[in-house]
């Protein structure tokens, strides 16, 4: 476990784990759904990444894409490189809607439609809240879903 898998919680925010990629739910939800993709290799650089690694990656941002589809209905999706703070090669990945978004009686916005995601301007979330987040994403992965959603 890398540094910056530690940091975004997993083992106890992870949506899916690859040979090298997890997928966990970001703490700070950007907009609903929003997740954070980590590379498990030893590699600071994006270019550093295993051909393993690489060669892995479309499988995980087509489960990714078609689960956060299901979930959520997204409109949008940005992937996010950025890197300035933790070392490990990864993404945020942030999916995007032109209306609010209402799940567990909660309310969603994505503040920066239809521009940048404003990764400083999160919508507020609980422990509890989060794990509904997460419950719910694992079972768009192929299950049943625990909590309703509504687009608008």
């Amino acid at each position: 476990m890398n540094t910056t898998m530690q940091k975004f919680g997993y083992p106890d925010t992870l949506v899916k784990e690859y040979q090298k990629w997890v997928v966990v739910l970001r703490p700070q939800q950007v907009t609903l759904g929003s997740l954070v993709l980590i590379c498990q290799d030893v590699a600071s650089k994006f270019s550093l990444i295993s051909p393993e690694a690489f060669a892995e990656l479309p499988y995980a941002i087509r489960e990714i894409e078609a689960g956060l589809s299901k979930a959520f209905s997204y409109e949008k999706i940005n992937y996010l490189m950025l890197m300035m703070v933790d070392p490990d090669v990864h993404f945020h990945v942030i999916p995007r809607y032109g209306t609010t978004r209402t799940f567990c009686h909660q309310h969603f916005f994505d503040h920066g439609w239809p521009g940048p995601p404003l990764l400083k301007n999160s919508n507020e979330t609980s422990q509890e809240m989060n794990q509904e987040i997460l419950t719910h994403l694992k079972n768009s992965w192929g299950h049943k879903n625990t909590c309703y959603f509504s687009p608008k």
